[in-house]
């Protein structure tokens, strides 16, 4: 029985680990966009677009490469919390349009 729940508690961790780095990718990505298009309205906004872009994909990547090394259900885990995270950031983004 303890097994059982040691294996859900970590399962959970994963479904975690994904949420909350797909939150933070998805709600950077705003950030993100507003720097590639409107360089000009910080200094080497161009380069500080480039540099968050990277940092967001080497972020995921590194969850997802951290997810797939411990197995396919803890990877697969880790891109559904991505999925549920975009889903929620993409509901409010909607609900915030004009």
């Amino acid at each position: 029985m303890t097994i059982l729940v040691d294996a859900l508690l970590v399962d959970a961790l994963f479904l975690l680990a994904g949420f909350i780095a797909g939150g933070a990718f998805f709600l950077l990505l705003k950030r993100n966009v507003t720097l590639y298009l409107r360089p000009q309205l910080r200094p080497r906004g161009l380069w500080r677009a480039i540099g968050l872009q990277a940092l967001r994909l080497a972020a995921l990547a590194g969850v997802l490469g951290l997810s797939a090394r411990q197995g396919a259900p803890a990877l697969l885990l880790a891109a559904l919390g991505i999925l549920f995270a975009r889903t929620i950031v993409l509901r409010r983004a909607r609900e915030a349009a004009p």
